[in-house]
């Protein structure tokens, strides 16, 4: 049986300490975070190329290249996220979609989950950037994009995961 103290709870985390009984009957306290997990979109255009984002994250010290992605809003499906952050953050809708599978991004202290998508047959629309997103959209060459994921340019996991996914269908 596992008991729970909430210590902070936010708008994006929760943060508690959990006592708990492992699988090899060991008790002891984890402190967790719970997410309500995201979703990312790998989105391609006719020509092979694939939207990135340059996006300013302070809890890294700068920027980072990543896919349009965000989290879930209860009671959103990952793909209904999926749909939603594509729009907001990069200015476009897909008519094609296909699910690529899913990650736990920190598995050691949290359990955000991160589905990951592949969108096509894209049409551009207005953006709806939040206040807090610092985002430039730019339009990679995949065979480029995986490039940046080998050469450590591209460090950002569900990044990385959904570009290496998408490699089959592309």
């Amino acid at each position: 049986m596992t008991t729970r103290k909430s210590i902070y709870r936010g708008q994006v985390v929760d943060l508690g300490l959990e006592n708990v009984v492992l699988p090899n009957q060991q008790t002891l306290e984890l402190e967790v975070v719970r997410h309500p997990g995201g979703a990312a979109v790998a989105a391609f255009d006719s020509g092979g190329r694939v939207c990135l984002l340059r996006q300013y994250r302070h809890a890294t010290g700068g920027w980072l290249w990543e896919l349009p992605a965000g989290k879930i809003d209860q009671p959103e499906s990952p793909l209904q996220t999926a749909h939603r952050e594509l729009q907001e953050e990069a200015g476009l809708t897909a008519q094609e979609w296909r699910p690529l599978g899913s990650l736990f991004s920190t598995p050691g202290f949290c359990d955000e989950r991160v589905h990951l998508y592949m969108a096509w047959d894209l049409q551009k629309v207005d953006s709806n950037l939040h206040p807090h997103e610092v985002i430039e959209v730019h339009w990679i060459d995949y065979q480029d994009a995986l490039e940046q994921v080998s050469n450590g340019n591209i460090v950002d996991a569900k990044t990385m995961l959904g570009l290496l996914l998408a490699r089959p269908f592309i």
